[in-house]
């Protein structure tokens, strides 16, 4: 089968982009470009344990809500969460109501800021583990990587949860670490001249 399918405008992308309206923007401008803003890398690594054993459509769908219910992934405020605001994401419907995942976006936001202590900036420390182009897999033909594996574990030896190999693998992705667009898709050249133009952050 093609990993490319055309879009609304005859050109080709990845497959995945067409099995739901809203991911045709969200492939074109956000999947794969590179971010090194704390907050957005927070909320995406929140987001991808979110959606640990759900769509990413049911995620992006309810993104907005949550980033009101999360005061923007602001982690700083986050860390300071208590008990009642665990009852009160319980009880909200705009977002996926798991406790476990709720208590680990506070549990990961206490260690955010610690990490942000230590090495000056969440940006600094994932970009560490960005892989070598060129030994990466043909786009979209594997769900872990020895980076995404290497950054699984240092998240989780640091204490961080819902951070597995394979919601790591997403996170990097998603976040620009690795350009994962099918060969073939109009959108790859642009995310691989965004990604060469990128600063990487340094601590």
């Amino acid at each position: 089968m093609s990993t490319t399918i055309n879009g609304p405008d005859g050109q080709p992308r990845c497959r995945w982009c067409a099995a739901a309206p809203e991911f045709l923007h969200y492939h074109d401008h956000e999947w794969g470009f590179p971010v090194d803003d704390d907050r957005r890398l927070f909320e995406k690594l929140c987001l991808e344990g979110f959606q640990s054993g759900l769509s990413w459509r049911t995620i992006l769908a309810k993104r907005e809500n949550f980033r009101a219910a999360f005061h923007g992934f602001d982690f700083e405020r986050i860390a300071r969460y208590t008990a009642r605001d665990v009852e009160r994401l319980l009880a909200d419907a705009g977002i996926v109501r798991h406790r476990g995942k709720i208590e680990a976006v506070i549990n990961n936001a206490q260690r955010a800021r610690e990490l942000v202590e230590r090495e000056g900036s969440l940006a600094a420390y994932f970009w560490r583990f960005e892989p070598d182009a060129a030994q990466l897999a043909q786009p979209q033909t594997v769900s872990t990587s020895a980076e995404s594996i290497a950054l699984s574990k240092a998240l989780k030896k640091l204490d961080w949860k819902f951070v597995g190999p394979t919601t790591v693998y997403a996170f990097m992705q998603a976040m620009g670490l690795i350009n994962d667009h099918a060969e073939g898709c109009v959108v790859r050249a642009s995310a691989e001249g965004a990604r060469a133009q990128f600063r990487r952050p340094a601590a």
